[in-house]
């Protein structure tokens, strides 16, 4: 596939400079603008991936163009800029991460949210599968033993183990079986295929949560062999609050990730042990998603509709790149630049980045079916729900299983022959006053039936919501006063991210073609001449790899 738009670094700034002769005085023609050669097919020994969690597409443009980011321009100078990378119709952290390690949308991978509902599971002390079934599914922070019992996130490890309230059961061919995080997965992940395919290959990962993330092993159970164990809830001793209060103590904890790159690079593991340098690694960074939902009179978000940065967003772009910087001059000091694939990009952006549009609309989803005997109070889960329950309690009560909103609203019914009655309370409720959802203009809408089962699954297998509700761009279902930007949906500030492959051999260009963020896993896959066809989801998607790469 050959990109729709390329554009040499060097021969655009000779046009737009006016510089197009020769300093040789005897030549009296001025000398054409060259047209650059076509980057050689990229052939790398390992693959860095950095999501920079937030981090819209003008993000990158503006730094690029402001000059506030020299460490992503210097990989821009030998990268392809990707401006129209989406996520895959979700923009959750699970789907959005999953879409880059499995090549797979949430319809493939089953990742829909970190908090989430599958009415096949059974409870976590039901060991012989023979209660009710339908489980509220919660892998995020308290997905490690600290939380057991409602106990205090007090370590950064997550306390060096699962919470047994946090792993529910299925049955398997007849057996009972608990489901970690990596069983839930439903199809394989790259590091599974690098380990695979390249005798020796050791691959690694760190992540914000030390124990919900157990799924990017893929469903083997060991595909990272290196998994950072890392908590960005816990409590910090020295504050008493965790990481994500503001985005300078969210550096804090990001600064543990970049340490742990930095000791892969020098042939450690993230501790610091003497390993092999990983085939295949990679982190995330929160300080800039964190400083993008700070609200706008602390000086989070951004200024205007052009994404211009406030305060916290300026300073949070800059330690990222600060960030990178740290990790490409290690590559270069133990000589593996010129060997090394580096790929930047975002799990997801944040929603609304103009705070004209901002509306709070607290929990009016979850209000209007409860209103409407859609809901009980057991199913009152609401924004980044950490509570696990069997809702399948013998009520009797018709209706809502699970909500989970923020900038969307997934809705799991209790009873699926309510889909229709339910998807026409919501639509003639869908206005942005009273108890309305605020979701009544040209870019919301409300999914279900064939359309959501074409582009989610189908509800009836049991881990697809039955009902999608997006709505207006910049509607929250918060009343939450500590943050004005959230993410989760498929609003174009939650879909439209940075994507930015940069390899030595590469020429600078800007392709300006509809690309997703799951073409960034076979990419990888590929320039490590591994097959993309061996990842699951690249088979039943038929996705691609990334234009513009030689390939």
């Amino acid at each position: 596939m050959k990109p729709l738009h390329v554009f040499s670094a060097t021969a655009l700034a000779l046009a737009l400079a006016g510089c197009g002769g020769s300093s040789d005085s005897t030549v009296s023609a001025p000398t054409p603008t060259p047209t650059p050669a076509p980057s050689a097919a990229v052939s790398a020994k390992r693959v860095l991936l950095i999501s920079v969690d937030g981090m819209h597409q003008q993000d990158m443009v503006n730094c690029l163009a402001g000059n506030t980011c020299p460490n992503l321009a210097a990989l821009a100078r030998t990268g392809v800029n990707y401006t129209g990378a989406t996520t895959p119709g979700l923009s959750d952290s699970f789907p959005g991460l999953a879409a880059l390690l499995t090549g797979g949308s949430p319809k493939t991978a089953g990742l829909f949210y970190d908090v989430s509902y599958d009415r096949t599971l059974y409870a976590p002390t039901d060991t012989t599968c023979t209660g009710a079934q339908g489980w509220n599914v919660v892998f995020d922070e308290t997905t490690g033993i600290d939380a057991w019992n409602g106990g205090a996130l007090i370590h950064m490890d997550g306390g060096g183990a699962f919470n047994p309230d946090a792993i529910p059961h299925q049955k398997v061919n007849g057996v009972c079986q608990p489901v970690y995080p990596h069983n839930y997965i439903k199809t394989n992940t790259v590091f599974e295929v690098i380990k695979a395919s390249l005798p020796g290959a050791r691959t690694a990962w760190a992540d914000k949560h030390a124990w919900g993330y157990d799924w990017v092993n893929g469903p083997s159970g060991k595909g990272v062999d290196d998994l950072a164990r890392t908590e960005i809830n816990s409590i910090d001793a020295a504050t008493g609050k965790d990481y994500t209060d503001v985005y300078t103590h969210t550096e804090q904890f990001d600064n543990l990730h970049v340490q742990a790159i930095i000791n892969q690079i020098d042939g450690k593991d993230s501790t610091g042990v003497t390993a092999s340098v990983p085939t295949l690694f990679g982190t995330n960074f929160q300080t800039l998603s964190v400083a993008q939902k700070a609200t706008n009179a602390s000086g989070g978000g951004y200024t205007d509709a052009r994404f211009t940065p406030g305060v916290q967003v300026t300073a949070a772009i800059a330690y990222v790149d600060s960030a990178i910087g740290k990790m490409v001059a290690e590559l270069k000091a133990q000589n593996l630049y010129s060997s090394t694939l580096i790929v930047i990009t975002a799990k997801h952006g944040q929603s609304p980045s103009d705070h004209s549009l901002l509306v709070k609309n607290g929990d009016t989803l979850m209000a209007l079916l409860e209103a409407n005997n859609y809901l009980d109070s057991s199913g009152n889960f609401g924004q980044n729900a950490t509570t696990s329950g069997n809702l399948n309690d013998g009520t009797g009560l018709a209706g809502t299983g699970m909500v989970q909103d923020d900038d969307v609203g997934l809705i799991w019914l209790r009873d699926q022959t309510q889909t229709a009655a339910v998807v026409a309370t919501l639509n003639a409720n869908n206005g942005c006053t009273g108890t309305g959802i605020c979701a009544n203009n040209a870019q919301a809408y409300i999914l279900s039936g064939s359309q959501l089962a074409a582009k989610f699954g189908d509800p009836a297998q049991g881990r697809t919501p039955d009902i999608i509700v997006q709505p207006n761009p910049g509607v929250i279902y918060t009343s939450s006063t500590k943050k004005d930007a959230e993410h989760g949906g498929n609003a174009p500030d939650d879909s439209h991210v940075a994507l930015l492959v940069s390899f030595p051999t590469l020429t600078a260009a800007t392709n300006s073609s509809a690309v997703g963020t799951t073409q960034v896993a076979p990419t990888m896959l590929k320039a490590l001449g591994v097959a993309p066809s061996l990842l699951n989801a690249v088979q039943a998607e038929g996705t691609a790899v990334l234009p513009g790469l030689g390939f």
